[in-house]
């Protein structure tokens, strides 16, 4: 499996591939950070973060895209400059037909390291262990990018076996819910 990671931001959006499977090493293909100007209008940089991102789709063609969940944060200009971009990262992978799953940080952080609360250079080390990569990938949106495409890599069975057995479930719940045929009962007199 192929997946671009997307660490959404307005300044710096990081980007990474991976490819491999759940359990077998794992290998990166390609990681960087698509930069827009703090200066520019927002329309300006929304089309700068497409144009890179649409660019990193051509070369490395991935299978899926996962992308970091926006979560709530104490600075709503923060929080909507993530949103606009992760909105832009979704958009470009939707219009070639390409999944996208989203992760929050917590999970990537528990699936890279072992811990939700993990920090940004804990994240940093486990991708470049990981990946056997010589130096963490600078700066931290560009690792972690591949953390999030890691993330989905280990997780993307298990999601698919709870995804089939909730399908499973519903097949059954509707199978149930079907009308029988209704045998009317008599009333025996006393």
């Amino acid at each position: 499996m192929r997946v671009l990671g997307v660490d959404p931001g307005l300044t710096r959006c990081g980007v990474g591939v991976v490819e491999g499977v759940a359990g077998r090493p794992l290998t990166m293909l390609g990681v960087g950070v698509v930069r827009t100007p703090a200066d520019a209008d927002l329309g300006s940089r929304l089309v700068a973060i497409e144009q890179g991102v649409e660019a990193w789709l051509d070369e490395h063609r991935p299978e899926l895209v996962a992308v970091e969940r926006v979560f709530s944060q104490h600075n709503v200009r923060t929080v909507m400059g993530t949103a606009q971009a992760s909105a832009v990262a979704m958009l470009c992978a939707a219009r070639r037909g390409i999944p996208v799953a989203l992760h929050t940080p917590s999970e990537v952080k528990a699936a890279v390291t072992g811990s939700g609360r993990a920090d940004k250079a804990q994240v940093g080390a486990m991708v470049t262990r990981l990946l056997r990569l010589d130096a963490p990938p600078r700066p931290a949106d560009a690792a972690d990018a591949l953390a999030l495409a890691i993330c989905h890599i280990w997780r993307a069975p298990a999601l698919n076996r709870l995804q089939q057995a909730h399908a499973q479930a519903q097949t059954a719940a509707k199978a149930s819910a079907r009308p029988t045929s209704h045998v009317p009962v008599r009333k025996v007199p006393r």
